[in-house]
């Protein structure tokens, strides 16, 4: 899932105003580094002086920068400053009382009258806000028939919501959005249970084909009536779908291990399966996003009181029919032990490989920084990320500021920007552009050797990001397969039925605009893994990174 990015920088690359001989862009670059090499005194004058020179025009910039000083002059000792600067960015419009009341850099003002009274400001601005958008009227509970009235009403939330925030309407051109909501509305009326009413509004969000809006169960025991696993995971490979981990003890008994092909699913070809159970369901936002979501993340899920009889083809080719039930998901999580967000090695020929296999939280980050000492003593490094499904853009660009001794960009992006009063007057409004941002270089550490990054349809999201900003670098080669194609910042609001809708409110682009959502990121040296290889236990992407790598390193 997609990030909330803590510091546009991207937004002064747009206003192109200069302070002091420098763009607004520079002086918040030089702000930033400042704050991070632990000079809060010269980065909170820094954010004091690009805050002065913003116009009227700025708003979430003009937040951000607020903030940004907020942190830095409480870092610095500076209690009245920090807490004039933030009075200011409440004023602009930051309504993020979790953020300002957790904040370790703003510790110091906790507790102060001063900034008590401004979160009673901001729950204020909230109440009155919720009264407008977010009802809790549309968060009734999960119930096996929920009344026509609250169906209908959960479809016309998603239909107005994706209406006036969904950014990536023109990526499906001839979709008529009314006239599928006008197509659907009956058939949420004659939905029979929930169940059906679900599958129904999965299939209205389906036609947007974009990966960040889809629906989500609330609770585990929602999940569990509807999207229970068994304790197997499955791998794409060469169009045929393979057994990749085993981690139900029932099924390794019954002798099913990495490699088993799934042929048959209830007595149907897997594809026959899932063209019928998943396609249509299936929010996507590429075909090889589509690919891996049917046939990687929700092959075999379910109800949970629904076992399946799977038919498999072992390596040896012999043929077996196994009774497959599904697992609660707390049973589940526990079974499968999800490995570490950061790991790291050092192979032959002095190459380190480096696995980040999420960014929702710091620990990638914070682990590749601890770690950095020994990795920077490699020849080369190769980054997979080809299990990332993202989460914070910042974690990877943590990451990436020590690959390079000077500022990067980031991704580029746009969001509508609805304005009625124009609609009245029948004048159309373009996108809010924010244009590229700009990420400062780590400015103590540098891995200045090569570097190779390895990328699948499940590097998604805020690991897309990473690799975007990797490849505008030019500090190495990208190598495996095309990425997921689907990036952008979530809406989040409730549905009834204990359900939560996500509409992608934003474009992400490259930098100079080129476009990967909807698309992916395409490697420079592209390499599928093989059946053959996949079978052996050989790891064909990765073999072909490190053989680059040595090449690279001579």
């Amino acid at each position: 899932m997609r990030k909330m990015l803590l510091l546009s920088l991207f937004a002064f690359a747009a206003t192109g105003q200069a302070v002091a001989g420098e763009s607004a862009k520079e002086q918040v670059a030089r702000a930033q580094l400042a704050h991070q090499v632990g000079d809060y005194r010269a980065s909170a004058d820094l954010y004091h002086r690009v805050a002065g020179a913003l116009d009227d025009n700025a708003g979430i910039f003009e937040q951000e920068v607020l903030y940004a000083g907020a942190s830095a002059a409480a870092m610095a000792g500076d209690r009245e400053q920090a807490l004039d600067f933030l009075g200011r960015a409440v004023k602009a419009g930051v309504m993020q009382a979790d953020r300002i009341r957790h904040d370790p850099s703003l510790a110091s003002l906790q507790g102060d009258p001063r900034l008590d009274a401004l979160l009673a400001d901001i729950a204020a601005q909230q109440k009155r806000s919720d009264r407008i958008w977010n009802s809790p009227g549309f968060a009734a509970a999960y119930s096996d028939s929920l009344s026509e009235d609250q169906r209908v009403a959960g479809l016309s939330r998603l239909w107005s919501e994706a209406k006036f925030s969904f950014a990536n309407f023109d990526r499906v051109p001839d979709l008529d959005w009314d006239a599928l909501y006008l197509e659907t509305l009956p058939r949420v009326r004659a939905a029979p249970d929930t169940y059906a009413y679900y599958r129904e509004l999965q299939a209205f969000l389906a036609r947007l084909q974009d990966g960040h809006s889809t629906l989500v169960l609330r609770s585990a025991s929602i999940r569990d009536r509807f999207q229970a696993r068994p304790g197997l995971s499955t791998a794409y490979v060469e169009g045929r779908v393979f057994v990749r981990d085993v981690f139900d003890p029932a099924l390794r008994a019954a002798g099913i291990s990495r490699g088993w092909e799934l042929l048959t699913i209830d007595g149907e070809p897997v594809s026959v399966y899932a063209e019928r159970e998943l396609r249509p369901y299936t929010s996507a936002s590429t075909p090889q996003d589509l690919h891996s979501q049917m046939y990687e993340r929700s092959l075999l899920q379910g109800p949970l009181d629904r076992p399946l009889s799977i038919g498999f083809s072992d390596p040896r080719g012999k043929a077996h029919v196994v009774k497959v039930g599904r697992m609660p998901a707390k049973e589940y999580k526990a079974a499968r032990q999800e490995p570490p967000a950061f790991e790291w090695k050092l192979l032959p020929g002095n190459v380190a490989l480096v696995t980040l296999r999420s960014f929702s939280d710091n620990t990638a980050a914070d682990q590749f920084e601890a770690a950095f000492a020994r990795i920077s003593r490699a020849e080369a490094i190769v980054f997979d990320l080809r299990d990332n499904g993202g989460g914070n853009s910042n974690v990877g660009y943590r990451i990436l500021s020590l690959l390079t001794d000077r500022p990067f960009q980031t991704s580029a992006w746009r969001t509508p920007d609805y304005r009625p009063a124009l609609r009245a007057w029948s004048i159309s409004t373009p996108d809010f552009n924010a244009g590229a941002g700009e990420w400062p270089h780590d400015g103590k550490r540098h891995y200045a050797k090569p570097v190779l990054v390895l990328t699948s349809a499940r590097t998604y999201s805020a690991a897309e990001d990473f690799v975007v900003a990797f490849d505008a670098m030019r500090r190495g080669r990208i190598v495996g397969e095309l990425t997921g194609g689907s990036t952008g910042s979530p809406m989040m609001f409730d549905l009834p039925g204990g359900m939560v809708a996500l509409i992608c409110t934003k474009r992400d682009t490259y930098p100079d605009g080129k476009a990967f959502v909807g698309v992916g990121i395409a490697p420079q040296a592209e390499v599928h893994p093989t059946v053959a290889d996949y079978r052996n236990g050989r790891d064909t992407v990765l073999d072909a990174a490190v053989r680059l790598a040595r090449a690279d390193a001579q």
